[in-house]
């Protein structure tokens, strides 16, 4: 049985902590941004706009992100103690906002240079199961999102949590939404599906859902 006591703080330079949570942000970006340009995209109009495009997903990813995780989650906290909201390097940040923070900027950006929204979100759909593993692997580190009490060989005890042992769900959507669901995406690009834009987009957001449903019998719900 694995002891989980790491510490969320990865470095420190002099004040500075550099958390695990934002080198898994910047390092999902940064990979997904080289894989787009050096393997994935063909148009030379598209690589060509897509260095700016990265500005608008970032932007997306942050402020979605961030307004997700206080609509959703922890709405009456956040109302009463308003400066919290700008501490995000302190974690808290929902998918489901980051998502919708993606594709208003997908369709913000598409509409500036007169092109079909999805052939932008078709190929951050093929990357972002790289941030979402590195992600996932973080909230392992962090000790969060953790999964319901069990007794199998390769739970784990949350030490910032309790002593008993649990499911490490973080790592089983690490697994399914972003191994799987990556070699998934990359199967269904070589059978051409990036020539009918959107549909490589319909194909993460199925089976991302499908992972996500299946890891919540194994995950304590949100408060």
């Amino acid at each position: 049985m694995f002891i989980n006591n790491f510490d969320p703080v990865a470095f420190q330079i002099i004040s500075l902590e550099i958390r695990w949570y934002s080198l898994a942000y910047i390092g999902g970006i940064i990979i997904g941004w080289m894989l787009c340009k050096k393997i994935f995209i063909k148009s030379p109009n598209i690589k060509e706009k897509f260095d700016d495009y990265i500005t608008y997903i970032i932007i997306g990813i942050i402020l979605g992100g961030r307004l997700g995780y206080i609509i959703f989650y922890n709405f009456d906290y956040y109302l009463n103690n308003i400066l919290n909201i700008f501490k995000i390097w302190e974690g808290g940040m929902s998918f489901h906002g980051g998502l919708i923070g993606v594709v208003t900027a997908s369709i913000i950006f598409a509409k500036k240079h007169n092109q079909d929204s999805f052939l932008y979100m078709d190929l951050v759909s093929l990357v972002a199961p790289i941030g979402i593993f590195f992600g996932r692997i973080t909230n392992f580190i962090n000790s969060e999102l953790y999964g319901k009490v069990v007794e199998v060989p390769w739970a784990v005890i949350f030490i910032k949590i309790d002593n008993l042992a649990r499911h490490p769900s973080q790592l089983y959507e690490a697994t399914l939404e972003g191994v799987i669901l990556f070699l998934i995406l990359i199967y269904f690009r070589s059978k051409k599906f990036l020539d009918t834009p959107g549909l490589i987009s319909s194909i993460f957001l199925i089976f991302y859902s499908i992972f996500r449903f299946i890891v919540e019998f194994y995950r304590v719900p949100d408060e």
